[in-house]
């Protein structure tokens, strides 16, 4: 008894190649998703960074208005907080010396993106 032709499946060697050509895409393709995952997270860090920059340059206009002369580092980490939220990000505030103020943006949890960047006090 023969299969017609509409009645005939896939042969065994047709199944295994089909799934070494997917293996090989997913093998290609898995870790550039988690690549662009960690990147597009590490991004969103560095945009946190930038408002944490913004708050500082506020801040910085504020005080030196309000007092006629400019805040030292300190007192404008004071003024902003050691430690902020921005969106799922937390800023950390942490003048280096009289002039430069580090900022550090770290993933709050389930988030693994982070960045950080130094803020100069304009002269």
């Amino acid at each position: 008894m023969s299969l017609s032709a509409s009645q005939r499946g896939f042969t065994l060697i047709e199944l295994i190649a089909t799934l070494v050509i997917l293996g090989v895409l997913a093998s290609i393709a898995v870790p550039k998703y988690y690549d662009i995952t960690r990147e597009a997270q590490n991004r969103a860090a560095l945009q946190a960074v930038t408002e944490g920059k913004a708050r500082l340059s506020m801040n910085y206009a504020k005080l030196f208005l309000e007092q006629g002369t400019p805040p030292g580092a300190a007192s404008l980490v004071d003024a902003v907080g050691a430690t902020t939220s921005v969106g799922d990000y937390t800023l950390n505030f942490a003048s280096v010396n009289t002039s430069i103020i580090k900022i550090n943006a770290t993933g709050k949890e389930g988030i693994s993106g982070a960045n950080s960047s130094m803020w100069l006090m304009p002269r």
